[in-house]
C-alpha cells in the first residue's frame, strides 16, 4: 500500500515519501503550510488512490475532542420521553457517532481527516491522544468499548495558528508543504487546465510570483487563487500581453479580486501604481 500521487494532484517526493512513512509508522500525519497549498485535497486524493473510505472531520472553533467520538442526545431522549416514544428504553437510539467512530467502525481500512485542528482550543488535541495511540475509546452511556477494526489512515492539517502541544506532537509523522516554486506550479496548472495556452500560463505565473514577492503583502496568493485567477483570464479571453502592460496606471493585474484578498493589499498596489506614475 503505497501513495505515488494521482492524475489529479501533482505530489512532490517528499510529500509522497511523508505519506507512505506515515502509513507504514501507522502514526498520524501532521501536514502543515500555507493555506491553498492542499493539504486537505491530499487527504482525499490519498483515498481515491489507495481506494478507501474517506471520513472528513472538518474542525470548527467550537469542536470539542468529545464530537470525534460520539455525542449523547439527551434532548431528543427527554422529549421522547415526554411523548411516550418507546425507543426511549434503549439509550443506544440517542448517541450519535462522530467521525472517528464511523472510521473505527469501518469495515475496511478507511482514511480520516481531521481539518484545521488548530482552529479548536488548545486542549483538543491533548483531548485525542488516547483515541489515536490506542485506536479505541470507552462509551460510557452503554458501557462498551469501542476498537478500530483496522487502524486508518490519519491525516491532520494545520493552518499553524497555534501551536500543538509537544505531546501531540511525538505522536504525529510532520511534513511541511513548501510552497511550489515554478515548475512544479506549472505541473498543477497543466493538470487543472490542460489545453491553457502556454504564453498565458508563462506571464500569469511570472506576475504572480512577483505579487508574492511585494514587500508589505498583508495576504500572498495561493495556489488555489492562482487556479481561480487563470480561469478567469481564459473565460475573459484576456491576452497574456495584457498582463505584462507597460500602462504604470495599470499596476495592478487584471482581475486582481481573485488573488488580492483584503483592501490593505488593494491599497498597497495602489500606492506602488501612484509612485510609479510620478516617478515617470
Amino acid at each position: 500500500m503505497r501513495f505515488a500521487g494521482t492524475d489529479s494532484y501533482v505530489a512532490t517526493d517528499d510529500l509522497m515519501l511523508a505519506v507512505n512513512a506515515a502509513i507504514t509508522l501507522e502514526r498520524p500525519l501532521l501536514i502543515k503550510g500555507e493555506p491553498g497549498t492542499g493539504k486537505t485535497l491530499l487527504a482525499q486524493e490519498v483515498a481515491r488512490a489507495l481506494a478507501m473510505p474517506l471520513h472528513e472531520w472538518h474542525v470548527k472553533s467550537t469542536t470539542k475532542a468529545q464530537h470525534g467520538l460520539y455525542e449523547y442526545d439527551a434532548v431528543s431522549r427527554l422529549r421522547d420521553s415526554q411523548l411516550g416514544d418507546g425507543r426511549v428504553h434503549d439509550i443506544r437510539n440517542y448517541i450519535v457517532q462522530g467521525k472517528l467512530w464511523d472510521a473505527f467502525a469501518a469495515d475496511q481500512r478507511s482514511v480520516l481527516l481531521i481539518d484545521e485542528i488548530d482552529k479548536a482550543d488548545i486542549e483538543f488535541p491533548n483531548d485525542l491522544l488516547r483515541e489515536l495511540d490506542r485506536m479505541e475509546f470507552y462509551v460510557y452511556e452503554t458501557r462498551e468499548l469501542v476498537k478500530a477494526r483496522s487502524r486508518p489512515v490519519v491525516f491532520i492539517t494545520s493552518n499553524n495558528e497555534k501551536e500543538l502541544p509537544d505531546a501531540f506532537l511525538r505522536r504525529c509523522f510532520f511534513h511541511y508543504i513548501r510552497f511550489p516554486d515554478k515548475d512544479t506550479m506549472q505541473r498543477i496548472v497543466d493538470v487543472h487546465y490542460p489545453g491553457i495556452k502556454k504564453d498565458l500560463t508563462r506571464q500569469a505565473l511570472d506576475v504572480f510570483f512577483e505579487l508574492r514577492e511585494v514587500p508589505g503583502l498583508k495576504k500572498k496568493p495561493s495556489t488555489s487563487e492562482l487556479l481561480d485567477w487563470l480561469k478567469l483570464l481564459m473565460a475573459e479571453d484576456i491576452p497574456p500581453e495584457a498582463l505584462r502592460s507597460q500602462d504604470s496606471s495599470k499596476f495592478i493585474p487584471p482581475l486582481y479580486g481573485a488573488l488580492l484578498k483584503n483592501e490593505q493589499d488593494v491599497q498597497l498596489f495602489e500606492r506602488l501604481a501612484f509612485m510609479s506614475r510620478r516617478a515617470r
